[in-house]
C-alpha cells in the first residue's frame, strides 16, 4: 500500500515544478497524517528539512532538484512508490552546539553536517582546543576549526582537507582551517561521545564567529560541541544507493 506523503520543495523553479507534479500524481498529506516525507531541492534544503522534521520521527526521502545531492537521490517522478517500498533507512544523530558570546548570551542550536569557528577579521582566530575536559591544543592558530559528523564528512570538513567517515564509525572529525600553528597539524578523531569545547583567544582583536548549518552566532568566546544521540533524523536512499555507499564510493572518486 503507497505511504501517505508530504511533498516539500525548495523555493527554486525546478523544485517547485517538480512539486506541481508529483502531488498531482500522488496527493498531498498534511505532516501531522505523513508516513513519509518527501523533499525536493538540493543538501541545504535536505538539511533544512531535517531541521524542520525535529520530533516528528518522520523517514524522509529526497530527490535532487538542486545541483550537487550528496543526501538526494535522483528525480524519477514515475517510479516513487517502488523506490520508496525498496528504500534503505539510515539514522544520524546531529551535533549540539552552545556557543557563549562577549556579550554575556548563550545560543545553542543543532547541526547535521557539522559546527565551525571562522575568523570574522583579517587577522587568524586563536583558539584553545579541550576534549572531554582535557586541554588537548594550547594554541592553534587558524582561519577556523570545525567538528563534522559522518554523514556531514564530505561537505566543509571535506573542503578544508578532513576525512570522510564512513557512516557507523563511532567519530566525529576535529578539522583545522588554513591551520598557520601548528602549520602541520591535520586534525584529529574523536569518538562520537567526545565533548569538545573550543576557546577563543582574544576575541577583541581577533572576533571568531560560530556557525551550525549556516546559523551563524558572532562574536564568541568559547563554543561547546557534542553529538545530540538523544535526536535521530532518518533519511532515505535508494536500494544499493545508501550513504555508507555513497561515503565509501566518495573516497575513490
Amino acid at each position: 500500500m503507497m505511504p501517505k506523503l508530504h511533498f516539500t520543495a525548495s523555493e527554486s523553479k525546478l523544485a517547485q515544478d517538480a512539486l506541481a507534479a508529483l502531488t498531482r500524481r500522488y496527493g498531498q498529506s498534511s505532516l501531522d497524517q505523513a508516513e513519509r516525507v518527501v523533499a525536493l531541492g538540493g543538501d541545504g534544503f535536505m538539511l533544512q528539512t531535517l531541521h524542520a522534521m525535529h520530533g516528528r520521527d518522520l523517514p524522509v526521502y529526497g530527490m535532487n532538484r538542486g545541483t550537487v545531492g550528496f543526501l538526494m537521490n535522483h528525480y524519477h517522478e514515475e517510479t516513487l512508490p517502488e523506490r520508496l517500498a525498496a528504500a534503505e533507512e539510515t539514522v544520524i544523530n546531529p551535533l549540539w552546539m552552545q556557543a557563549r558570546c562577549a556579550d554575556g548570551s548563550v545560543q545553542e542550536a543543532l547541526a547535521i553536517n557539522e559546527v565551525s569557528l571562522l575568523r570574522e577579521g583579517p587577522q587568524a582566530a586563536k583558539l584553545r582546543v579541550h576534549v572531554d575536559g582535557k586541554l588537548r591544543m594550547e594554541e592553534l592558530v587558524c582561519d577556523g576549526a570545525l567538528v563534522a559528523t559522518p554523514a556531514g564528512s564530505t561537505a566543509y570538513n571535506y573542503s578544508a582537507h578532513g576525512p570522510i567517515l564512513p557512516i557507523n564509525s563511532e567519530v566525529l572529525a576535529l578539522t583545522a582551517i588554513a591551520p598557520f600553528r601548528p602549520r602541520r597539524w591535520r586534525g584529529a578523531l574523536l569518538p562520537k561521545d567526545a565533548h569538545v569545547v573550543i576557546e577563543v583567544m582574544n576575541p577583541e582583536r581577533r572576533p571568531v564567529m560560530a556557525d551550525a548549518d549556516s546559523r551563524s552566532v558572532r562574536h564568541v568566546v568559547s563554543v561547546e560541541i557534542r553529538s545530540a544521540t538523544d535526536i535521530r533524523h532518518r533519511l532515505l536512499f535508494d536500494s544499493g544507493h545508501g550513504l555508507e555507499e555513497r561515503l565509501l564510493r566518495e573516497q575513490f572518486v
